[in-house]
């Protein structure tokens, strides 16, 4: 008998066959990692199911006060109680909103920090809150005060605090600006349901909410550095506040409630309720984008909420006294609550306000930085050096600015958004500089800021907290000892040989000072490339016939015996690093720009002019040709994430027009190396808006209805 052998290290047994080594399915990755959140899901759905508390509410069953937790019950020594509290729920109706909360907060939290300590940090927020909340009603009940004389005999189940706890600390492993913003966001709802509600949970979950938030700033192993709020975090801070405040005036008018600042029966005035909520829908738009003059309405209306509030209150013992009212309790919680929402709002308007310097005219809205002229920006081009497409930023459609003392920067404007197009053009070592100098003057202006097709160089010094994201791969042919030999080069040499055999030749020009015949004959190829997509030439990294009548524009075309234009192709200098000796840069290599060929020409016309420029500029020098990158096109191995999604959204719109991803098989026929070209954002929330400006930027003269129709149309051509 043989005996049994282990497979080999590369998951293959000795004979050559490959043993099978199948991933998890992702259920049974979802169930290896969070044992401890099914467990307590499935325990509250037994429990519930086995007690009839899943149908019928737990609080009025018999034995309710024997597994429930609060001051009665520790008063009374039922120590359990803080350990079978967890697994029962007050109302059926509570399964439907508790169950998503322990599946979202614990179930995440476990996936981040394991199971053992998910049920530390689980444990401990439950205690916090249940032991806090009693020793806080312990402390406050003897003072007379109907609120906490209410809640101090009274009693609650679930496992809510624990739960809430898990999230926090969760919370605490997101990315800036996330955190701050979820954070806000959890104890803005702990607080402002503990000043309305004012259950005995509502006063647990603040307790064990506050403790979680501070402790996880405090803890080593969840602490995260953070500095003073961004000019971005404190509008949209300010934008959460205003929400805040207009929905819980409403929650005043419409909705009774008895919490620790009062009783309130829905008494406020409709007409004050409705003047604060449209003057908070006006502005909340302008506070989101930093408009001074949106500023300034929100502290007027600060300013008179607040002297309504001075005014309700002097005279409160009036009505008292005259009878109106039976007592200060009927409308002082009603006073209260909204005069705390609108001096923490007051207070965050204040101290924030140089967020909100944008003028309201858009003509206004301008980077505050020196403007260049096309030409001053060609001359710190030629001094520092540049990428493959920093000759782009000469084009017509950018805005140039001063960067970096003598660099210079590139972007345009749409949808609210500017769009640094490339590197910085800027001395070595300045671009981190030059980039975050870019974030907080386009935060000045209102606009968003992101970088679109940067190096690996500039995704590298990004500013603290921004994103990079591949979105093209730049294809770089390297000239030197360049030879068309070899099987990678077949279809190239076939085409080559055919255009001798046809009479085709190469000519490399400046387009601007051929024969008018010649010019008319690209206008027309270009002319009729156009009329077939149904759309206006793409712009932004694409270049039109105007940008290559550019006298510093190379041109490639393939002309026949009898003077007919077969295909152009348009190529842009490339300047090298900065001579250390000259201290000025030189052309190290060229990138295609314009490709057009003529319907019914020479079939392999686009590898013919393209095998001959890199063969001509390889000999006279040259260090490389790019062939550029073809927009919304990433590399395959690379890991597609959320904001990959918003790109291919972009991208599958325009590919059945311009053909993108055939483009980009189409340049591996020239064996280039690939160097990825990255967006570089500052977080996640503004890629729709910098997809829609992508968009405009690349088709700024077609309408929406364009698209659609010349999308559909493509689409059913495929």
């Amino acid at each position: 008998m043989g005996v049994a052998r282990e497979p080999d290290a590369d998951g293959r047994a000795p004979g050559g066959t490959s043993t099978d080594r199948r991933q998890p399915s992702w259920a049974a990755r979802v169930i290896r990692r969070t044992p401890l959140t099914i467990g307590l899901v499935l325990a509250l759905l037994v429990v519930g199911a086995s007690t009839g508390s899943l149908l019928a509410p737990a609080s009025r069953q018999p034995w309710y006060p024997e597994i429930a937790t609060g001051l009665p019950a520790l008063a009374e020594g039922h120590w359990w109680s803080l350990f079978t509290a967890i697994f029962f729920l007050d109302r059926p109706i509570v399964y439907l909103v508790l169950l998503p909360l322990v599946v979202g907060g614990i179930g995440w939290g476990e996936w981040r920090f394991g199971s053992l300590r998910t049920a530390g940090i689980f444990i401990a927020g439950h205690l916090v809150g249940v032991l806090g909340g009693a020793g806080v009603l312990a402390l406050v009940s003897r003072t007379g005060w109907p609120w906490a004389e209410r809640l101090a005999t009274e009693l609650d189940v679930g496992p809510s605090c624990g739960a809430l706890a898990v999230l926090v600390f969760a919370i605490a492993t997101l990315p800036a600006p996330w955190r701050l913003r979820a954070r806000i966001a959890v104890g803005t709802w702990a607080g402002v349901s503990l000043l309305y509600l004012g259950q005995l949970h509502d006063l647990e979950h603040a307790i064990s909410v506050l403790v979680a938030l501070l402790a996880s700033g405090w803890l080593p192993a969840f602490r995260r550095p953070a500095g003073r709020p961004t000019q971005r975090e404190w509008r949209l801070i300010g934008l959460a506040g205003l929400i805040t405040v207009g929905a819980v005036q409403v929650f005043d008018l419409i909705v009774p409630f008895d919490g620790p600042l009062g009783s309130n029966d829905p008494t406020a005035s409709l007409v004050d309720v409705a003047v604060d909520v449209v003057v908070i829908l006006v502005i909340a738009n302008g506070i989101r984008q930093g408009y001074r003059l949106a500023w300034l309405a929100a502290i007027l209306l600060g300013a008179y909420n607040l002297a309504a509030a001075a005014l309700g209150f002097a005279i409160l013992p009036l009505l008292v006294d005259a009878g109106v009212l039976s007592g200060p309790g009927d409308v002082l919680g009603l006073l209260i609550a909204p005069t705390i929402l609108w001096i923490g709002m007051m207070l965050l308007l204040i101290f924030g306000r140089g967020a909100w310097r944008v003028r309201l005219r858009a003509s206004r809205r301008k980077l505050d930085a020196q403007p260049l002229t096309r030409q001053e920006l060609i001359e710190r081009l030629r001094r520092h050096g540049g990428d493959t497409i920093s000759w782009m930023t000469s084009w017509d459609a950018n805005t140039r600015i001063a960067a970096a003392g003598d660099g210079a920067i590139a972007y345009q404007a749409h949808a609210g958004v500017a769009i640094m197009l490339g590197d910085p053009i800027v001395p070595d070592g300045t671009r981190a500089q030059a980039l975050s100098d870019f974030e907080r003057i386009a935060q000045q202006a209102g606009l968003i800021p992101c970088v679109f097709s940067a190096s690996g160089a500039s995704a590298a010094a990004r500013p603290a907290g921004w994103r990079s994201v591949i979105v093209a791969e730049d294809t770089i042919v390297d000239l030197p000892g360049l030879a068309f030999t070899g099987k990678a080069w077949g279809a190239v040499r076939t085409a080559m040989n055919r255009a001798a055999r046809e009479g085709v030749e190469f000519r490399m020009v400046r387009l601007a000072e051929e024969p008018w015949n010649v010019l008319a004959q690209v206008r027309a190829i270009s002319e009729q490339w156009t009329g077939d997509k149904g759309l206006p030439e793409m712009r932004f990294t694409l270049g039109t016939v105007e940008e290559a009548l550019d006298p510093e524009v190379r041109v490639g075309i393939a002309v026949d015996g009898e003077g007919n234009l077969h295909g152009v192709t348009s190529w842009l200098p490339v300047y090298g690093p900065a001579d250390p000796e000259t201290g000025a840069a030189q052309v190290a290599g060229w990138t295609l720009d314009l490709m057009r060929r003529r319907d019914g020409g020479f079939g392999p016309v686009m590898e013919f002019l393209i095998a001959a420029s890199a063969q001509h500029f390889s000999e006279e020098g040259y260090a490389f040709v790019s062939l550029s990158g073809a927009p919304l096109v990433r590399p395959e191995q690379a890991d597609a994430g959320p904001v990959d999604l918003v790109l291919e959204r972009i991208g599958g719109l325009i590919e059945p027009l311009y053909g993108f991803k055939s483009l980009h098989r189409f340049k591996q026929k020239f064996n280039p190396r690939h160097e990825s070209l990255h967006l570089l954002y500052r977080d996640e929330g503004d890629l729709p808006r910098i997809g829609i400006a992508l968009t405009r930027a690349y088709l700024p003269d077609a309408s929406l209805r364009d698209l659609v129709a010349s999308a559909t149309a493509a689409g059913k051509e495929r």
